[in-house]
């Protein structure tokens, strides 16, 4: 798993070893970052179900001001860490549930990355709880990975929809 552009170009990020943690393969953030080229710089990013921060780190390489990482595992909060560490990078990252995290939290995001185990409803509760919240800045996005393409979502407009492999990338920006 490798940054594909930005400041960190290439630079190879530590990852799960097995099959239990499914990272975003590099072909997939590539054109997902293409997508979403014009609004990385200066953003303010937060990547729910960050794994090894893949999505959150790709978003610092490439010019986001802010990225906060939610994990509700000790060992991808670790492990986040440790690849920020090695980039000499900050970034918030909290271990906790990331529902719990958007019921609670008061800050609104340029860009929300969600990449919920596949066959979970943590998606789509996520999704609901941003729009309900309101968690997107007026021209913020929500990305949200799936092994399936999910419906409306109230608060929310899908704006479009990807398939690459058996990843379905879903966007969504505020109703307001």
């Amino acid at each position: 798993m490798r940054i594909v552009a930005g400041k960190h170009r290439s630079r190879i990020l530590k990852e799960f070893e097995g099959f239990d943690i499914r990272p975003t393969s590099d072909r997939t953030k590539e054109a997902l970052f293409n997508i979403l080229q014009n609004k990385i710089q200066g953003s303010e990013v937060l990547d729910l179900f960050c794994g090894s921060g893949n999505l959150g780190i790709e978003a610092i390489s490439r010019g986001a001001k802010k990225t906060v990482f939610t994990d509700s595992l000790k060992k991808s909060v670790e492990l986040t860490k440790e690849n920020l560490k090695t980039l000499k990078e900050t970034g918030e990252v909290i271990l906790t549930d990331a529902v719990k995290y958007l019921e609670r939290t008061s800050c609104k995001f340029d860009i929300i990355f969600i990449d919920p185990p596949y066959k979970s409803d943590l998606g789509r509760k996520s999704l609901e709880t941003i729009g309900s919240r309101e968690l997107l800045k007026e021209d913020g996005i929500a990305v949200f990975e799936s092994d399936r393409f999910e419906g409306e979502i109230e608060g929310l407009v899908k704006t479009g929809e990807r398939k690459y492999g058996i990843a379905r990338i879903n966007f969504y920006t505020p109703k307001y």
